[in-house]
């Protein structure tokens, strides 16, 4: 319950900017070209974030998309072990709008009814093996792999474009991976 107050909070924060056209310049500076969708969709390891209040803690992180053709959303899945390899499987659930469907790198994404937020892909490697994921304020990102673990080089190459969009790399942390997946309970 506490996890879920502070993504609240923290949804509350980064929702309630997005109607600017500062912002939406902003925005577009950030993006990739093009996301194909369904190329996009599966489970991504999160590799390294400056993390949300309710991340703290997590290994072995995953974010899992899957195109709900019949809304036609994503919906997104992330689990993670709380505070060891070990540890309680948490699970947060939410709903993904492709906002430019011709390129597909801007979402909004609503983890409850009226909250929605921007998600930005800001790097994909050409082969889909990692992405990158941001705020336009900046304040968040999440660096993904399609493994449990990332090259250093396909690392250093991630961690300099955060840099050169303007993200404190001093926050960054990297997430432990022990090359299991939580257990989600059905």
């Amino acid at each position: 319950m506490k996890k879920q107050l502070l993504s609240a909070a923290f949804l509350i924060l980064t929702g309630c900017q997005s109607s600017s056209g500062l912002l939406e310049k902003n925005i577009r500076s950030q993006l990739v070209p093009r996301v194909d969708i369904p190329r996009f969709m599966g489970d991504w390891f999160v590799i390294a974030t400056i993390p949300t209040p309710f991340e703290k803690g997590a290994h072995n992180a995953i974010e899992r998309y899957e195109w709900n053709e019949k809304e036609a959303r994503v919906d997104v899945s992330f689990f993670y072990n709380n505070d060891s390899f070990t540890g309680d499987v948490e699970l947060i659930t939410q709903k993904g709008w492709v906002q430019n469907k011709g390129e597909g790198a801007y979402w909004k994404v609503q983890p409850f009814w009226p909250l929605k937020f921007d998600y930005l892909v800001i790097g994909l490697d050409p082969q889909y093996r990692w992405s990158i994921v941001g705020v336009p304020d900046r304040s968040y990102v999440w660096i993904m792999a399609r493994t449990p673990q990332m090259s250093e080089e396909d690392y250093q190459v991630a961690t300099q474009k955060i840099e050169k969009l303007g993200y404190d790399l001093t926050k960054l942390i990297k997430v432990p991976h022990n090359g299991q997946k939580p257990k989600l309970r059905d």
